[in-house]
C-alpha cells in the first residue's frame, strides 16, 4: 500500500479542486496585500491620503497625480521567512498632458523557490528513495496599469482620481497557474495641512481561473493516495474599502510631521481584526513621518491589530491585543530617493521582522 504524504504546497493547490464552482475566498490574492516602497511600509500601510509618487500605483492610483514633469521609476526588495520567500515590486510612473493626468505600470513578485517535491519520495515497497525528492517554485505576478487624473490643482487645493486593471498570474511548479483580473478605483484630496483618500480594491471581484497539469505518473499517485485531481476551478477575492486621512504638523520652517490614518474595510464575513461584524471588519492603520527640509525621514508605523492567546497562557486561554509595528528611514539626494523599513510580515509575536530597502529616481524635466 501506498502511504505517501504529499507535500503541503500541493496540498494547498487541491482545496481549488472544485470544478465549475467559483468559490469567494477571504485571503485570496494576499501577496498583493503585502505594500509596496520601504516609505509605505515603514509607516504601517497607512498611505492612501498622503502616497504621491511612483508608488501610488498600488497604494491609492490617484496619488499618482503628484509625479510631476519628471518620470519616476520605483524599485524595491525584501526576503521573508529568513530568505526562503523573495518579495520584489517595481513601477514606472510618467506624466503626460501638462501635469494634469499620469499613467503608470508596476510589477509585483512574491516567490518561495526549491519547495521539495516528495510525492514519489516513497517506493512501492514502502522504502524511501530521496532521489526522486524534486524541487518546484511557487511565484505570484501582480501587474498593475494605471491612470490618474487631476480634477482640480491649484495653491489651495487638489483633488484627482485614478483607475488600476489588474492582471495576475499565479504559477506553482509544474502543477497549477492562475491567470486573473480585477480593477481598483481611488481619489484623493489636498486641502491645507489635510490629505484625505479613499481607495475601493477588487471593485469587480478579482478572480483567478486556475487550471492543473499533471503526469499520468503524477495522477496514479495521487489516485493512490486517495487524492483528488482536480481539473479547474475559480477562486474569487471580495471588494475592500480603504479610507484615509492625514495631517501635516508644521513644527518650523524645516521640520515637519505627518500623520495617517487607514482605515481597511472588508466585507466577506467577520475577521480577527480590531473592529469586526458580520457586515464588516476594520483594520486600522497608522503612520507618522518626520521629515527635514524635505531631505531627511523618519517613519514609524503600526497595523495588523489582533486578539491571540497571552505568550505561555495556555491554561487560562487570556487572549490579548498584538500588532504589527514598523520603523524607517529615508534620504533625498536630488533626484535620487533611498528608503529603508524594519518591518513584520505578521505581529509581534512571531519573529519575522525584515530589512526592506527601496530606491527612487526621478528622470531629468521633460523637453518644452
Amino acid at each position: 500500500m501506498f502511504h505517501t504524504k504529499i507535500p503541503a504546497v500541493i496540498l494547498g493547490i487541491l482545496l481549488f479542486s472544485c470544478p465549475g464552482k467559483a468559490q469567494f475566498r477571504k485571503y485570496s490574492n494576499e501577496f498583493l496585500n503585502i505594500g509596496a516602497g520601504a516609505r509605505g511600509l515603514a509607516m504601517g500601510g497607512a498611505q492612501v491620503a498622503s502616497v504621491q509618487d511612483g508608488t501610488a500605483g498600488y497604494w491609492n492610483p490617484a496619488g499618482l497625480t503628484g509625479v510631476k514633469d519628471n518620470a519616476v521609476v520605483n524599485l524595491m526588495h525584501a526576503e521573508y521567512f529568513a530568505g526562503i520567500g523573495k518579495f520584489d515590486y517595481g513601477s514606472v510612473a510618467i506624466p503626460i498632458q501638462d501635469n494634469m493626468r499620469t499613467v503608470g505600470f508596476s510589477l509585483l513578485r512574491f516567490a518561495v523557490d526549491d519547495i521539495p517535491n516528495t510525492l514519489f519520495l516513497v517506493e512501492p515497497d514502502g522504502s524511501l528513495n530521496y532521489n526522486n525528492i524534486q524541487t518546484f517554485s511557487s511565484a505570484d505576478y501582480g501587474f498593475l496599469f494605471s491612470f490618474a487624473q487631476s480634477v482640480v490643482d491649484d495653491d489651495d487645493q487638489q483633488l484627482s482620481f485614478g483607475v488600476n486593471a489588474k492582471i495576475i498570474h499565479r504559477k506553482v511548479g509544474s502543477f497549477a497557474t492562475a491567470w486573473g483580473f480585477g480593477l481598483d478605483a481611488g481619489v484623493q484630496l489636498h486641502t491645507g495641512n489635510w490629505h484625505l483618500g479613499a481607495v475601493a480594491r477588487d471593485i469587480t471581484t478579482t478572480f483567478n481561473a486556475w487550471s492543473f497539469k499533471f503526469t499520468e505518473r503524477e495522477k496514479e499517485r495521487l489516485y493512490l493516495t486517495k487524492n483528488d485531481i482536480p481539473v479547474k476551478s475559480t477562486e474569487l477575492t471580495a471588494p475592500r474599502l480603504v479610507l484615509g486621512a492625514g495631517y501635516d504638523f508644521r513644527l518650523s520652517e524645516a521640520v515637519n510631521l505627518l500623520a495617517e490614518a487607514n482605515l481597511n474595510m472588508t466585507f466577506d464575513g467577520k475577521r480577527n481584526t480590531l473592529l469586526k461584524s458580520n457586515a464588516v471588519s476594520v483594520d486600522p492603520s497608522l503612520g507618522l513621518e518626520a521629515s527635514v527640509n524635505d531631505a531627511f525621514f523618519v517613519r514609524a508605523g503600526i497595523t495588523n491589530f489582533q486578539k491571540a492567546l497571552a505568550d505561555g497562557d495556555t491554561l487560562n486561554q487570556k487572549r490579548v491585543w498584538i500588532y504589527q509595528p514598523s520603523l524607517g528611514a529615508g534620504i533625498k539626494l536630488k533626484n535620487v530617493m533611498l528608503d529603508y523599513a524594519y518591518t513584520n510580515l505578521a505581529n509581534q509575536q512571531n519573529p519575522l521582522y525584515t530589512h526592506v530597502f527601496s530606491l527612487r529616481l526621478t528622470f531629468g524635466r521633460k523637453e518644452d
